[in-house]
Formats: C-alpha cells, sequence, structure tokens
C-alpha cells in the first residue's frame, strides 16, 4: 500500500538540542518553558503530569523551526495557570529517540500529542500553532471534558456557530446514557466541544420539546441539527463521525474548511475527489452535479471532496497527478487502489461514479517511468516494475524505500551504495531503492517512515530490515538471509513430491 498515514498527515501537514538528560520544570531565569524529553525520560514525565502536550519535532523541519517560538511564548504563559499546563517536546529525528516516534505514530513534523491522565488517554493536538490560540485552546483541554448548559444564555459561553458543537440531553446527570456520553467527551475533547443540559430548550437549534436521553448535535454545514438516541459508545462515535464532515469536503485556502479536510483525510473510507481551477474553471455546473452526486450515493461508503489546485499542490504531488489534467475525478477506495477520470465533463460525474460501484473502472497507479539504463550498483525500482525486480527475479533483493528530501535518506546513500558495491559480484543477491513519494508502494510493504528497508527471497518471504545501517551490517545480514539457488530449487522440489504423495494417498473412507 501507499504510507499508511493514518489519515494522511503527512500529505497535508510537515512539525533543540537536548537541554539534559532527565526531564526538569525550567526555573533558572533563561531556562526554556518546554521540557525537552528524550527516550530516557520521556516514560518518567508522563507520569509525572496529569496533562502534558508533546511535540515530537526534527530539528530539520521547517514548519517545526516556525512553531518552536510560539510553542515557546505559549509554554511560558501556560506556566502561569492553575495548575500549570506542561509543554514539552523529543527531537523524533534522535536515532534513540526513534522508539518513541513508533510508539506513538509519528508520521510527519511537528506533531503534538494531549497526554491525559498520565498517558492513559492520549490524543492527537488539533489547535491553533501560534502562541496565542495554543493557550487559549489548551486552558479549554484542561477543563472538563463536557461543560454544563444550564440556561440559554449560558450555552453563548459555549457555543460558535461556526464550530461543531456536541450537546447530551439527559432527564438526570446519571446513569448508563451519561455515563457511556462522558466517556465519549473525554475521548474526542480534543476534536469537539461537548456540553450536557437537562433541557432542550436551552439550546440554540433543533426540537425544545425534546426528552432525553438523547445526544444533538449542531454544525454549521448541510443538516444544521442532528439526533440520535443511541448510547452505545461505538454507535455514538459513528453517529459523531458520520454527522461532522461536510457531504462535500472543499479544499481550499479557507482556514474554517481545514479540520474538515483532515478528517476526510483521515477517515479509512474510500474518498472521492474532483479538482479543478476554482479561479478559471467552470466551478458552478461542477459543484452543482458534484453536490447531486454526493447526496445520490449518501447511502455508499465514500466520502466526497472538491479541491482547488491552487490549494491541493501536495494532493497532486501525492497522487503523482498534473495541473494539465484537471478537471479531474479521482477515488482511493480502503485498499488504496485508485481510480482515475481526466480531463471530465460535469455531465460525465454521475455515469463515472456509477462504473466505479459497479467495478467497472481500472486501477490507476503512481509511477515514475522505468529507467532506461539502470547499470548503478543500487538499482532504481519504480511501481511498474517493482514485482518484476523484486518478486519475480529469483533473486533476495534489499529494497529501501525513501524520500528526497529525508535526512536519514541522504546519510544511508552513500552506504547503500557501498553495499551493493561489494555485493555486486553476487549474482544472487540486488540491492534496489524506491522513490516512495513519486511511486505506490504495493500492498506487500508497510512504509511509515523514511527511509524503510525489506529483504524479500526468491521464495517470496518479505521481512523488514532492523539490522545496522553501516556498509558491513547491510553485507553480513543479506549474507546470512540470502536464500541459495540450490536451497530454493531444493524446497521446490520436496514440495512437489509432498504433493505427489498427497495425491497418491487413498482417502480413509469411513464404513457404515
Amino acid at each position: 500500500m501507499a504510507i499508511r498515514s493514518k489519515a494522511w498527515i503527512s500529505l497535508l501537514l510537515a512539525l533543540a538540542a537536548v537541554l539534559s538528560a532527565r526531564a526538569e520544570e525550567p526555573a533558572a531565569a533563561g531556562a526554556e518553558a518546554v521540557l525537552t524529553l528524550d527516550v530516557d525520560s520521556f516514560d518518567e514525565a508522563v507520569a509525572k503530569h496529569p496533562f502534558m502536550v508533546v511535540e515530537f519535532y526534527a530539528p530539520w523541519c521547517g514548519h517545526c523551526k516556525n512553531l518552536a517560538p510560539e510553542y515557546e511564548n505559549a509554554a511560558k504563559e501556560l506556566s502561569k495557570h492553575d495548575p500549570p499546563i506542561v509543554l514539552a517536546k523529543v527531537d523524533a529525528n534522535e536515532e534513540k529517540n526513534r522508539p518513541l516516534a513508533t510508539k506513538y505514530e509519528i508520521q510527519g513534523f511537528p506533531t503534538l500529542k494531549i497526554f491525559r491522565n498520565q498517558g492513559k488517554n492520549i490524543q492527537e493536538y488539533k489547535g491553533p500553532r501560534e502562541a496565542d490560540g495554543i493557550v487559549d485552546y489548551l486552558k479549554k483541554q484542561v477543563g472538563p471534558a463536557s461543560k454544563e448548559i444550564k440556561s440559554a444564555e449560558g450555552v453563548a459561553a459555549h457555543f460558535d456557530d461556526k464550530k461543531i458543537y456536541i450537546v447530551g440531553i439527559f432527564k438526570e446527570f446519571s446513569g448508563t446514557e451519561f455515563t457511556n456520553f462522558m466517556e465519549l467527551a473525554e475521548k474526542l475533547s480534543s476534536d469537539y466541544d461537548f456540553g450536557h443540559t437537562l433541557h432542550a430548550n436551552h439550546l440554540p437549534r433543533g426540537d425544545a420539546s425534546v426528552e432525553g436521553p438523547l445526544i444533538r448535535l449542531l454544525k454549521p454545514f448541510d443538516d444544521l441539527v442532528v439526533d440520535s438516541k443511541d448510547f452505545d459508545v461505538a454507535a455514538l462515535e459513528k453517529f459523531i463521525d458520520a454527522s461532522s464532515t461536510p457531504r462535500v469536503v472543499t479544499f481550499d485556502n479557507n482556514p474554517d474548511n481545514h479540520p474538515y479536510l483532515m478528517k476526510f483525510f483521515q477517515s479509512s473510507a474510500p474518498k472521492a475527489m474532483l479538482f479543478l481551477n476554482f479561479s478559471t474553471g467552470p466551478l458552478d455546473s461542477f459543484k452543482s452535479v458534484y453536490y447531486a452526486a454526493a447526496e445520490e450515493f449518501k447511502d455508499k461508503e465514500i466520502k466526497f471532496l472538491i479541491g482547488d489546485i491552487e490549494a491541493s499542490q501536495g494532493a497532486f504531488q501525492y497522487f503523482g497527478l498534473k495541473e494539465d489534467q484537471t478537471p479531474l475525478i479521482l477515488i482511493q477506495d480502503g485498499d488504496s487502489k485508485k481510480f482515475l477520470k481526466d480531463h471530465i465533463e460535469a455531465d460525465q460525474i454521475v455515469s463515472w461514479l456509477k462504473e466505479y460501484f459497479d467495478g467497472k473502472l481500472t486501477p490507476f497507479k503512481k509511477s515514475e517511468p522505468i529507467p532506461e539504463v539502470n547499470n548503478e550498483p543500487v538499482k532504481v525500482v519504480v511501481a511498474d516494475n517493482i514485482h518484476d525486480v523484486v518478486f519475480k527475479s529469483g533473486k533476495n533483493v534489499l529494497i529501501e524505500f525513501y524520500a528526497p528530501w529525508c535526512g536519514h535518506c541522504k546519510k544511508l546513500a552513500p552506504i547503500l551504495e557501498e553495499a551493493a558495491t561489494t555485493l555486486l559480484s553476487d549474482e544472487e543477491v540486488v540491492i534496489a531503492k524506491m522513490d516512495a513519494t513519486a511511486n505506490d508502494v504495493p500492498s506487500e510493504f508497510e512504509v511509515q517512515g523514511y527511509p524503510t528497508m525489506y529483504f524479500v527471497t526468491p521464495s517470496g518471504k518479505v521481512t523488514s530490515y532492523d539490522s545496522g545501517r553501516t556498509a558491513d551490517d547491510i553485507v553480513d545480514f543479506i549474507n546470512k538471509s540470502k536464500e541459495t539457488a540450490s536451497a530454493v530449487q531444493a524446497t521446490a522440489t520436496a514440495s512437489g513430491k509432498a504433493a505427489d504423495a498427497a495425491e497418491k494417498t487413498e482417502p480413509v473412507k469411513d464404513e457404515l
């Protein structure tokens, strides 16, 4: 599959040195307000603080550098809060800290996570990235997950008609329904504002006479009020997920759309994406047809997006698309297969979507051209020939999945070259590399960061390479792990004999 970004944060967002080996709250004048943690001090800090925000960063990351002064200023201000709100950071680019990055599924920089209750509840930070916004957001987060609404006037302090607001309406603040609601509020409080009340008439929208228990979702798009009476926790989550994203998400430069955009790309559901130029293209006719199509297929498990090519260059690079293909529509299904129709006309959208649902479309694959000349020690592999080189060549293949901008990949490049040169005389071994940002990664491999290496034997055994990063380490691993042609032939012969024997064996019959 392509990079598993649990939702593609690496597509949409990119995030120094260690102050001390232990995590201590800064007290001396001039000390940083942000705690600097590493793999040795991390667990102790999480256990010590009931509420802590941690930034996982890389020193070379431009977004991280931009965030650093804002994060530090916010930490200084939040240290005055009662109780203090702790901000920390971890250099996830440092080798010793990579286990932390793996454990907490860090797939882009900077990534901020909120650790509640000594790490028992971990959430993505989804607030602003400037100091004042960070402060305001975290002051709300550190309070109760859901706030009681006691009057129509009181709701004004919490309700923002440009945001999603989730309210539980109850006859009393006890019982299974209330407990489940509060559990959900605690879990999703970094994503939504929650409230609870005994009286529906305190709320600005919806049936004021309804009696609880009931959950009401207020939103600024589509149906402005949606109610549910199913308080099973899983059902509540499904209800909120389905109701909290516009039927058609807009990918443009309007920051109000960005939270919905994040939810769209984080979803594991199939995604339909229509891209065109909002400034010069026939936007109105496409929007009309596309929104109608989203309504027509609303019962299908698929999400819809319409994107402006000026705002969605990252998506174009990710999918290997070009502006001169627009207007285009692309579907990525749950298995990461992609289906593309470029230069589409508005009146073709519905019929093309029907073909997708009927299984009549051929998947589209992102691939660089197959190299005409490929005589360097490290062979270049692309999506269109990776199965031929890696799985059908009958050789032992060590393959690196890399990104051109990745510092670790640049450091590894000459090491791989040295290892490949050492093994040039071994005709049973190939060392190869593939740019995972320019080619679709097959489903046999899981790539969550760069560089990622796998070793594939002639028999098809796939092993993640987790050994040392010197040329000698790589050569030693290959020599110990490779399958020889004679061994592969012997295995195949033994398998064939076993199959023949099984065919000749008379089946045992039950006697009457």
